[in-house]
């Protein structure tokens, strides 16, 4: 007489999950191939239209036109007088941003996550609610101030400015990255007598390296592609940010767009964003999934 072994449930209970997790697998996949198509093939298209004349760019795309590539567009943007000029000042205000940002983001978020006093909370909030108050609300009296201050139309005026709208988001991720940290490491550190800035530094620092990447990375993109903002408190040439001049270059005569120098301007702009959030991606994710899940 032939038995059935015990252990036959056991493995058809297994295989049917392996089909599950199989099936889960195929479904997530596709769903992420086509996500990556939605946000690759748009890049991939400016890409192409910037090395095409501009007379093309605006026209219905047709087999033909990928075979009239040239370097004209990019030659039109950086042959522009003082193109390089405003290409270092984006990078210095986005630089700048970044450190003051990051700085700031990191001390206070250390105060609010393990320094207790009374309050901490309606100031964590009050801090959140910023980041509800937009630009334009508050331009005209923001604009009086930096004059009072003399810091209209000057590069590290408009790093504060940056870095003051980026410190809410900044702060609510440094809080929550130290908040994640166990309290147990804080208090032995203290007991073999490393300070608050020793702890800091020296124990802290690669935990909390996602949520300064989180930081540091939203702090640059802003910086990097803000428009409006540097259009109000930037007047001459020799001060104007890339965005901005990437405008008066596309502009023409009555409003007219040069959609090839466009075209060419933004694969321009948008290379150091690509750079940076390549070089940063596995932190960036770590510290949004640190905020999302610390509130």
């Amino acid at each position: 007489m032939t038995t059935v072994p015990a252990a036959t449930p056991i493995r058809t209970t297994r295989r049917r999950r392996k089909r599950a997790h199989g099936a889960g697998f195929w479904v997530y996949l596709m769903v992420a191939i086509m996500l990556a198509v939605v946000f690759v093939v748009p890049l991939l298209w400016s890409v192409l239209r910037s090395f095409q004349p501009a007379v093309l760019s605006t026209q219905a795309p047709q087999s033909a036109d990928f075979t009239h590539f040239t370097f004209a567009n990019y030659q039109g943007v950086f042959g522009t007088d003082g193109i390089g000029v405003n290409l270092v000042n984006s990078f210095i205000v986005a630089f700048g941003t970044v450190a003051i940002t990051t700085v700031v983001a990191t001390l206070a978020g250390y105060g609010l996550a393990r320094f207790r006093f009374r309050g901490a909370g309606i100031v964590f909030a009050l801090i959140l609610l910023a980041l509800m108050i937009p630009f334009q609300a508050v331009l005209t009296p923001l604009f009086i101030e930096l004059t009072d201050l003399h810091l209209t139309n000057s590069v590290f005026g408009l790093m504060l400015v940056y870095a003051t709208f980026n410190l809410p988001f900044g702060l609510f991720v440094m809080r929550n990255t130290f908040a994640s940290i166990p309290r147990e490491l804080i208090e032995s550190a203290a007991v073999d007598g490393a300070g608050v800035m020793n702890t800091l530094v020296r124990i802290l620092r690669p935990m909390i390296m996602p949520g300064l990447a989180t930081t540091a990375t939203y702090a640059f993109l802003y910086s990097w592609t803000e428009f409006l903002q540097a259009l109000t408190f930037l007047a001459t040439n020799d001060k104007l940010t890339l965005p901005v001049k990437l405008f008066d270059v596309a502009t023409g005569t009555y409003g007219a767009i040069n959609n090839g120098y466009l075209s060419a301007g933004v694969v321009i702009a948008m290379v150091p964003c690509i750079l940076l959030y390549l070089a940063l991606q596995r932190y960036y994710v770590q510290g949004l999934m640190s905020g999302a899940v610390k509130g």
